[in-house]
């Protein structure tokens, strides 16, 4: 696996505007960008081997990163 962030920028290119104003505008949405960054950084740092996991925990968490970038897509869409 890569050990490269994806980023919100990375993973929504050109979407920032509208992600800063639902973040702004909608708590739910803001609370699914802190999720989505709390996963993330758990993913990233066990892929850097920084926070080594077993591969189910990781597994695990990347398809909660998955979810979490579906409902952010889901929302921005709307």
């Amino acid at each position: 696996m890569s050990n490269t962030p994806h980023t919100l920028g990375d993973e929504f290119p050109g979407s920032l505007d509208a992600i800063h104003a639902l973040k702004a505008s909608d708590p739910a949405f803001a609370k699914l960008l802190r999720e989505y960054d709390e996963v993330n950084d758990k993913v990233h740092r066990a892929e850097s081997r920084l926070d080594p996991l077993d591969e189910a925990t990781e597994h695990v968490l990347r398809k909660q990163r998955l979810a979490i970038k579906d409902a952010i897509a889901s929302a921005l869409a709307r």
